[in-house]
């Protein structure tokens, strides 16, 4: 019946009743089981430990989600992140071989302390084989040592267009060797088919004031000389490209066996 605006309905069976009693088949009289346990009682139709669990799981992935979010920002930016950002990108006025001389540098001072090589003998002294270090020992290391600021050069690849070529490494990855040469040219040499060598100073370039639990000392800036490891005492060792095709970060980590090799 209509009043106004509101409706009002009536009848003569009340439908919670009547729809209560007509799902409860696993009992022989739903009348008298609606009456005991429903009639007349206040019935909670939602679940609030349920409620109160859910707001926990909740909270609980919200917080995953911000110290995911917090150890991102502390890794550093990934590698399809820093590609996207230019990171690797170099300037034409960047690519100039003197501005790294003084990374060169600090890499010689990290490959003495690395390998513990003697300090250079004084002025009139004859060098003995003791004084040199020996290679066996070395390899362990150098398989395993940071390569930025390395003099390469290629002596043999199935490209002959890049036997010869001979720079320093400003960047290294999985399968490629990027280098800056003396004529101020940026090459990308790849690992796989080429053999490198790598050249090593003979003695220490650290002062003799320096210890094990000191930082490097920087280079001098001021020094605009472009002598390298190869002005000075060195010996060179042989990176077969293709037994070398692995990332600095992992080489780190990795274990290397000997193995024997006859290929290029």
């Amino acid at each position: 019946v209509q009043q106004g605006n509101r409706l009002s309905f009536k009848s003569s069976a009340p439908y919670i009743p009547q729809y209560v009693t007509s799902n409860l088949t696993a009992t022989s009289d739903p009348a008298s089981t609606y009456a005991n346990r429903v009639q007349g009682r206040q019935l909670l139709l939602e679940n609030p430990v349920r409620d109160v669990q859910k707001r926990k799981e909740d909270e609980v992935k919200r917080r995953k989600i911000l110290e995911e979010g917090k150890r991102r920002k502390l890794r550093g930016i990934g590698k399809r992140e820093a590609k996207e950002k230019g990171v690797w990108k170099m300037e034409k006025d960047q690519a100039q071989y003197r501005l790294f001389i003084p990374l060169h540098r600090l890499w010689m001072s990290y490959m003495s302390e690395l390998l513990a090589l003697n300090p250079p003998p004084a002025a009139g002294i004859v060098p003995t084989s003791r004084s040199i270090p020996s290679s066996q020992a070395m390899f362990p290391k150098l398989v395993k040592a940071d390569f930025h600021g390395a003099v390469i050069s290629v002596c043999q690849s199935k490209n002959p267009c890049l036997v010869g070529i001979r720079g320093i490494i400003i960047h290294e990855t999985e399968n490629a060797f990027k280098v800056i040469t003396k004529s101020n040219a940026v090459k990308l040499l790849p690992k796989q088919n080429s053999v490198f060598t790598l050249a090593i100073p003979l003695y220490s370039t650290l002062p003799a004031s320096h210890s094990a639990r000191m930082p490097l000392p920087l280079p001098d800036t001021g020094d605009i000389s472009e002598t390298t490891v190869l002005d000075r005492p060195h010996f060179e060792f042989e990176l077969y490209g293709n037994q070398f095709r692995f990332r600095s970060a992992e080489r780190a980590g990795r274990k290397f066996k000997h193995k024997e090799t006859i290929e290029l």
